[in-house]
């Protein structure tokens, strides 16, 4: 009799199996396979902008001990940052360390708190690709490497050795492999220590070329480009912008998202190479600030955006599902008695009077952000949206 059951409870199993049946391990009660459903993955990857340090960030970060606390910047969205699969931005600043003075604009240097602050916040990955990477040499890109490794943060855009730059950043996030590339159109005439170009990743097309031919080759299914470009303060994209987002297109990117103008430009939809896994790909020419001391119009307005990804198993197709976007603010000012850099979110312009502690001249430039936030990223597609809370 044990014999037998040693063949007939195999041969039952896999027959239910083939019927469309599997066996629940816990409970041992007999459940229907949904091969519908479980066929497609569906995946939230969400981006923000530059996140500059000016000095005044960093006076009123500043504790009685010494010490620097920038937790109030993230406070109130952390809720949303939590709600997404990968999180990244653009690190715009570098932490050289106290023995040189902490400094915003030109030179910058922050305190090792503010990474810390970026990782309590939710982010897994920065981008460190900017005109600000070599504000201190070569020694305030390889700490503020240093710092991300400590504090468990993925980095891309400058690297500690050649070794590490060919490394391309590729994340298997619930089960898409996405890469993420990064690339800066300057340095802001810093220069880069000669003989390690692998330092920073300038904008070369070859280079750019063979890094997203590298990520397919190693298994990437979507190839994300992050570039620093184009104009500070213009509200679209220049002509060089628009060129290297054509010629990225045609090297096989799948999404492309744009920084450096510290305002918010356009988003856009657009037919991909065969080269990329995508058939409509999607472009932002430039997130605009995040967070910084910019404290006028459209500079200090933000957003984070989230583009859903959606992957059929069974077709083996990918495809973007939506992208939706959460418009923010940066407040700068007091709170219960202590003055903070806080940025948030205008999901509802209606709510607003709930920030009790902002005053009535700074909720008149949150609805103001509000409205240009949603009528200049509309301004070439209309297929974007306000995120829905609900």
């Amino acid at each position: 009799m044990k014999y037998l059951n040693k063949i007939v409870y195999p041969l039952v199993l896999i027959s239910l199996l083939i019927a469309g049946y599997v066996i629940d391990g816990q409970s041992k009660s007999i459940k229907p396979l949904r091969a519908d459903k479980d066929s497609v993955i569906s995946v939230r990857i969400s981006v923000v902008g530059d996140l500059m340090c000016h000095s005044p960030q960093i006076d009123y970060a500043k504790k009685s001990d010494g010490t620097y606390d920038f937790s109030s910047t993230f406070r109130e969205v952390k809720k949303y940052f939590a709600k997404t699969d990968f999180l990244f931005g653009n690190l715009e600043t570098v932490t050289a360390g106290k023995q040189k003075p902490f400094i915003g604009y030109p030179l910058f240097n922050t305190p090792d708190e503010y990474i810390s602050a970026l990782k309590d916040a939710g982010f897994n990955l920065l981008t460190t690709a900017n005109n600000h990477a070599v504000d201190q040499g070569e020694s305030g890109i390889l700490r503020t490497i240093e710092m991300l490794k400590k504090n468990g943060l993925n980095y891309n855009g400058t690297f500690s050795s050649q070794r590490d730059r060919d490394s391309i950043r590729i994340f298997n996030i619930k089960g898409i492999k996405i890469a993420f590339l990064g690339y800066t159109f300057d340095t802001n005439g810093n220069p880069v220590t000669k003989g390690k170009s692998y330092l920073i990743n300038l904008i070369d097309f070859n280079l750019i070329k063979n890094d997203i031919y590298n990520a397919r080759k190693q298994g990437a299914e979507i190839v994300l480009v992050h570039y620093h470009f184009g104009v500070e303060y213009q509200r679209e994209p220049v002509k060089e912008q628009r060129e290297v987002v054509n010629k990225t297109i045609q090297l096989g990117a799948d999404i492309i998202i744009g920084g450096h103008p510290h305002v918010i430009e356009p988003v856009d939809y657009f037919k991909a190479s065969p080269l990329a896994k995508l058939n409509t790909g999607f472009v932002i020419y430039s997130m605009g600030n995040f967070v910084s001391n910019q404290q006028w119009r459209y500079s200090d307005a933000g957003l984070i955006l989230n583009i859903d990804i959606s992957k059929n198993v069974k077709k083996d197709s990918l495809y973007i599902a939506k992208v939706d976007y959460i418009p923010t603010w940066v407040y700068k000012g007091a709170r219960k008695g202590k003055n903070e850099y806080a940025v948030l979110p205008i999901i509802d312009p209606e709510k607003i009077g709930e920030y009790s502690f902002v005053p009535d001249s700074g909720k008149a430039k949150m609805r103001q952000a509000f409205g240009d936030t949603k009528e200049i990223l509309a301004k070439y597609s209309k297929n974007i949206s306000v995120y829905n809370e609900k």
